[in-house]
């Protein structure tokens, strides 16, 4: 199980966070393989923890789904599912389609500045090869989109599914046929049909924005 020595420690965490934290990326970006045996002792070695936040951080990482355990057994990174992501994306993008619609009568000026601000860090970290971060902004701009909607079930709804959805979101960014710039296109053009107030339009584009990488499902997985 190699385990990357020079990864970015988060300040102000609380072990447990931390390490709940840093399992969670090393999950979505593939340092911890999907089927991947995960020794606790080993893991607390590498994040300079006792064991006991590790075991706390696997707890909270079987509830969210990354992982199983067998109990005296062993513990395992989940695996991906083809049929997982077709489940996980349906009712999000039902979700982010009525947030659109919703933040289209809503967004002010300094919202849509900050949306397309994020748009702009999104294709840098992209094309800088910053995956991680790139993904990071992509969420940040539908997020944002969400908070304008003014609709907090919408927003829980969609967190509670969106953990699951970042570690097939990574793989989509790692493929070549994933391309950031149509990706930062579909956002733009959400972006102009929220500037203009249009409902219907600003959903469209985003099923069609949180779709398209089904399109290529199959070579992905």
């Amino acid at each position: 199980m190699p385990i990357p020595s020079d990864y970015e420690i988060p300040v102000r965490l609380s072990a447990k966070e931390r390490t709940l934290s840093q399992l969670q990326k090393w999950i979505i970006d593939g340092t911890l393989q999907p089927g991947e045996k995960l020794n606790d002792a080993e893991l607390a070695g590498a994040l300079g923890v006792s064991r006991t936040p590790v075991r706390e951080a696997f707890q909270l990482l079987e509830a969210q789904g990354l992982i199983q355990t067998f109990p005296g057994k062993e513990t395992k990174v989940m695996p991906l599912a083809k049929e997982d992501i077709v489940q996980l994306y349906a009712p999000l993008t039902a979700l982010h389609a009525l947030a659109a619609e919703l933040a289209a009568g809503n967004a002010r000026h300094e919202q849509l500045i900050e949306l397309r601000e994020l748009n702009d860090r999104f294709k840098y970290a992209f094309a800088s090869d910053r995956l991680y971060e790139a993904m990071e902004f992509d969420e940040k701009f539908h997020e944002t989109i969400l908070q304008i909607a003014g609709n907090p079930y919408i927003v829980s709804f969609s967190a509670s599914l969106q953990l699951h959805i970042r570690r097939y979101k990574y793989i989509f960014l790692k493929r070549p046929i994933w391309e950031s710039k149509t990706a930062g296109e579909d956002h733009e053009a959400i972006v102009a049909a929220l500037e203009v107030g249009d409902g219907p339009l600003t959903a469209s584009l985003m099923k069609q924005n949180l779709t398209r990488p089904l399109e290529h499902l199959d070579l992905m997985l």
